[in-house]
């Protein structure tokens, strides 16, 4: 109990919402949400966020049971946001019985959120080819190898099929793994949330319909 105790105040007095944040005003915010974050992800990027790209990509199974991981933003556009990944993979699976998912992004130094839902749709299969060969090569090899999220014996196996993986590579350059696939979220709510250290916190969505984009002011 006591370690448990320590822990529960040791994330008590944990700083949020440090330094100065910036404002946020929805009456002045864009037309559509694609405007809104590619300002915020910039914003992000110029005070020197780490990887203001990442977002935690959630999605659930036949089940209805929810898988949540971080991956990397590959584009976006009024098309939607896009990333990528095996379609053998978990939130591949995942996608083929509920093409259905969110995203979150967190920059922590701006206090600023941005929460996505939508339907997915697989983009098509030259998008995807291009995407796969747009990655380094390391990440390729690993891709190439199809086993994502299977047992795996020891770190020694996983760094001789690596090698050979790298070895087609060299041989064949423009070699794609056949299940590779580029995603899209179409999204229909977009929420920009931005803290304020008084935890009065500003929150407008945008909600996808017929007649376009219209936005909503949240309560915090």
């Amino acid at each position: 109990m006591t370690g448990a105790a320590n822990l529960r105040q040791t994330l008590r007095n944990i700083e949020v919402f440090a330094g100065e944040l910036p404002g946020f005003d929805p009456s002045i915010a864009p037309d559509t949400p694609f405007e809104l974050f590619t300002e915020w992800l910039l914003k992000a990027l110029s005070v020197g966020v780490q990887e203001p790209h990442a977002m935690t990509l959630a999605t659930a199974d036949a089940s209805g049971d929810p898988t949540a991981r971080v991956l990397i933003l590959k584009d976006v556009s009024p098309e939607g946001w896009q990333f990528a990944s095996d379609a053998s993979s978990l939130k591949g699976h995942d996608l083929s019985v509920r093409p259905y998912a969110a995203l979150t992004f967190y920059w922590a130094p701006l206090a600023r959120q941005v929460r996505v839902r939508g339907p997915v749709v697989r983009e098509t299969p030259e998008l995807c080819a291009a995407d796969f060969l747009a990655r380094g090569v390391g990440a390729r090899a690993e891709a190439l190898l199809g086993r994502q999220s299977q047992p795996l014996a020891d770190l020694a196996e996983r760094d001789a099929q690596v090698e050979a993986s790298l070895t087609r590579i060299k041989s064949v350059p423009d070699l794609v793994a056949p299940g590779w696939t580029l995603y899209s979220v179409r999204p229909e709510s977009v929420e920009f949330w931005q803290g304020d250290k008084q935890r009065r916190h500003t929150r407008l969505v945008y909600l996808s319909s017929a007649d376009g984009w219209t936005k909503q002011m949240l309560w915090p």
